[in-house]
């Protein structure tokens, strides 16, 4: 029958009392540390952190159109801070297109729509009536300047509906409107130079005031900005009206 032999082993890091005689006079060497594991720390997971006002912000506008059919969000804090991000984009957008086109008005509307307006908006009254080739031609500069101007109000109103016997040979008429006084009157063509062009309209508008918001400023532009603004769109249309040109030409050889 063989031999067993049995080895105890301790808890890691103790040391019998012989041992400790032995360090003491040198004989061993000393005891190394007992080994700790570092504390466990779980890895950061971002869905599972709270959702505050700055996770919101950081989102693109795609990325909250996904979100709002997301059936994992149902923080009431998060959904109170995206409503408010949502509340605030939907406001800064309506001040962006807040008109935005010539609107037709009648005599029963100008003291809502023109005289009442907001104190910080700019009204360009157009008087016009239909078959009059130079009504026609303003016109289409102002419709081409709402697009651009969405922070102006065009209005567009038959002359005898806004003022009653008003004789043809005047239009078209132009009134600018602010906090509820005219501040400019354009009677025919000649104000805009020989051509009638939309930027030539929109230099004689700003002449004395910047009546141009183009709904980015917040309506705080000075009138030489807004000019600079109108000469700088000028300039790009006349660069490119002469590149595609020079297509056509190229084109046509």
């Amino acid at each position: 029958m063989g031999d067993y032999h049995f080895v105890y082993k301790d808890v890691e890091g103790t040391s019998t009392q012989w041992d400790d005689i032995q360090r003491k006079l040198g004989n061993l060497p000393e005891k190394p540390p007992v080994f700790k594991p570092p504390a466990f720390t779980p890895a950061d997971d971002e869905d599972s952190k709270p959702k505050d006002k700055s996770w919101i912000q950081n989102k693109t506008q795609e990325q909250l159109e996904d979100l709002e059919d997301d059936p994992d969000l149902d923080d009431d804090r998060f959904l109170e801070e995206y409503r408010k991000k949502r509340l605030a984009e939907m406001r800064e957008a309506t001040k962006v297109m807040r008109f935005g086109s010539v609107i037709p008005i009648s005599g029963m509307d100008f003291v809502r729509e023109v005289s009442q307006a907001s104190s910080d908006v700019w009204v360009v009254v157009f008087l016009y009536k239909d078959g009059i080739a130079e009504c026609g031609l303003l016109l289409g500069c102002l419709e081409e300047l709402a697009t651009r101007y969405p922070g102006t109000k065009f209005v567009k109103i038959i002359s005898t509906d806004c003022i009653p016997n008003y004789p043809d040979r005047n239009l078209p008429t132009i009134l600018v409107y602010n906090n509820s006084a005219v501040k400019a009157t354009y009677v025919g063509l000649h104000h805009f130079g020989r051509r009638c062009t939309t930027e030539g309209v929109a230099l004689a508008l700003c002449q004395s005031d910047p009546v141009l918001n183009d709904g980015q400023s917040g309506g705080n532009q000075s009138r030489e900005a807004v000019i600079e603004g109108v000469r700088q769109r000028f300039i790009e249309k006349v660069v490119t009206q002469h590149e595609e040109d020079n297509d056509d030409a190229y084109s046509s050889d």
